[in-house]
């Protein structure tokens, strides 16, 4: 009985880290950055182009960014 109880949780650890493990290794896009990219891949695949992304305003600083 403990020898199943030990695999069962040793298969669901290892399914666990392996999706854990998916995922995109990379910098995260701004939204601006999607935007302008799913509008180059849609004139590429010569489908409707989605608006054009407006773009971000300055950021503005505050006084509390250093905390950050």
């Amino acid at each position: 009985m403990t020898g199943s109880r030990i695999l069962v949780t040793l298969t669901l650890l290892a399914a666990m880290a392996s999706v854990a493990a998916c995922g995109r290794k990379a910098a995260l896009d701004t939204p601006y950055a999607a935007a302008v990219q799913a509008r180059k891949d849609a004139e590429k695949a010569k489908q409707p182009l989605p608006p054009e992304p407006e773009k971000p305003v300055e950021d503005k600083k505050f006084i509390l960014d250093p905390l950050l």
